[in-house]
């Protein structure tokens, strides 16, 4: 979904002040497009109350001299081997599931070029071609790959999932804030074809007169300055919107009962900013209260400032129609409760990650089929969670930290320290 943001844990919203909120923050987009003239507006759904977690203890990662704070990629973060794959306490059952979702990625982790510098795609030839017979997800997984730590293996992990908000795909009274598609004028430059030294990197902006500038901010959206983009559809909450943003995908109720499916088309360019932390820094919210629903709350409660705080997060994210499954930034469907959004240049995409939590749901093998904007570093890992309010309720509250190993075909961890010439050294291989 090429979409993911941290989210962090807390409690539900009250229903009182919904209508409230939905008609003060009408301002919005009230400078984009005008708030319908009548004031009804639809009854929108609380927040599911956060899943409160099962604590277990985490693995100790292994001790890495070679640590390279500054490893621009996984190849110079500092590599050490992780335990046996067979030691590892993978369930079953998951690891099934796992092996489905890696089975499917394989026809992209062959052919990808991988900015982590680990793997190349004829490593995975092998493995690809022996999950595609697999029955026993664990054998397989101890058969045909090993365990690597990257830097210190230290990792933390958040949950997104598919939100449900009320839309419509026409204007209609309480149906007044636009969801936008791609502007027109929005241009991705791939800066890789500028200079070596950049391959990886892109950005996004627009041409002003002979200048090549940065796109319109959510400010600047909001109060009018795009004029190029499509409206595909209209929610009934603001809030709500800004939280299918930072999802990044998600289903639209309407009026009639009919679902919509929309999905990350692309992004504005501009740096997300977690508002959860830019609150928790004015005080706007208490230490151990700041999850998705206590945010969410507290911008249905205080109308007049929502505003302003939605605002923090210049970043604002367009969507496209979506007429099949959920796709992650592989291209591929994505499956709640194996899938996982990673840093590409410390995690291969469409290699699987053990995970050993401090608390048990985040526990496990995930696949790295996506991407997110605030999802960056090593160990970092933003698990999926499907849609629905159970993974609402489990995706709000995912807090956790412990150690991940990523599993690589067998043999690539010599291969690279033949490269470098000691363990953990810090050059990226050549394929």
């Amino acid at each position: 979904m090429s979409r993911s943001f941290p989210i962090v844990k807390g409690a539900g919203v009250k229903r009182n002040w919904i209508a409230l909120a939905a008609l003060a923050l009408s301002a919005c987009s009230g400078q984009i497009v005008p708030p319908s003239a009548n004031s009804e507006r639809p009854v929108v759904a609380t927040p599911a109350p956060v899943r409160q977690p099962v604590r277990a203890q985490p693995m100790a990662p292994i001790a890495n001299p070679g640590v390279a704070a500054s490893g621009s990629n996984a190849a110079g973060a500092g590599l050490v081997a992780g335990p046996p794959v067979a030691s590892l306490p993978i369930d079953p059952t998951r690891a099934n599931q796992a092996l489905a979702a890696f089975r499917l990625s394989c026809r992209e982790l062959i052919r990808r070029t991988d900015l982590s510098g680990l793997t190349r795609g004829t490593d995975w030839q092998p493995a690809c071609d022996a999950a595609q017979a697999a029955s026993d997800g664990r054998t397989f997984f101890a058969q045909y790959l090993e365990a690597v730590q990257v830097g210190d293996g230290k990792a933390f992990a958040t949950g997104y999932y598919i939100p449900e908000i009320l839309g419509s795909r026409d204007r209609r009274p309480g149906y007044d804030t636009p969801i936008y598609g791609r502007p027109s004028d929005l241009i991705d430059v791939d800066l890789g074809k500028f200079s070596d030294t950049l391959k990886g990197k892109t950005i996004r902006g627009r041409v002003d007169g002979r200048s090549f500038v940065p796109y319109y901010d959510r400010t600047q959206i909001e109060q009018g300055a795009m004029t190029t983009a499509p409206v595909l559809a209209w929610a009934a909450d603001p809030v709500a919107l800004f939280f299918l943003q930072v999802q990044g995908s998600g289903n639209l109720r309407q009026p009639d009962g009919s679902i919509l499916r929309i999905g990350y088309a692309t992004q504005n360019g501009r740096d997300y900013t977690g508002i959860g932390a830019w609150m928790r820094d004015r005080g706007l919210l208490q230490k151990g209260h700041a999850s998705m629903q206590d945010i969410v709350a507290y911008l249905h409660a205080n109308p007049a400032q929502a505003v302003d705080i939605m605002r923090a997060n210049r970043s604002y994210v367009f969507f496209r129609v979506l007429d099949g499954p959920p796709l992650g930034a592989m291209g591929l469907p994505v499956t709640g409760g194996v899938s996982a959004a990673t840093d590409p240049r410390f995690i291969p995409l469409g290699a699987p990650v053990f995970l050993s939590m401090d608390r048990v749901d985040a526990n496990g093998l995930w696949v790295a089929q996506d991407t997110g904007g605030a999802i960056k570093g090593a160990n970092r890992i933003d698990t999926f969670w499907g849609a629905g309010r159970e993974a609402e309720a489990i995706a709000g509250g995912m807090s956790a930290r412990g150690t991940a190993f990523v599993l690589l075909p067998i043999g690539t961890l010599a291969r690279l320290q033949g490269l470098q010439g000691a363990p953990g050294g810090g050059t990226t291989p050549q394929p």
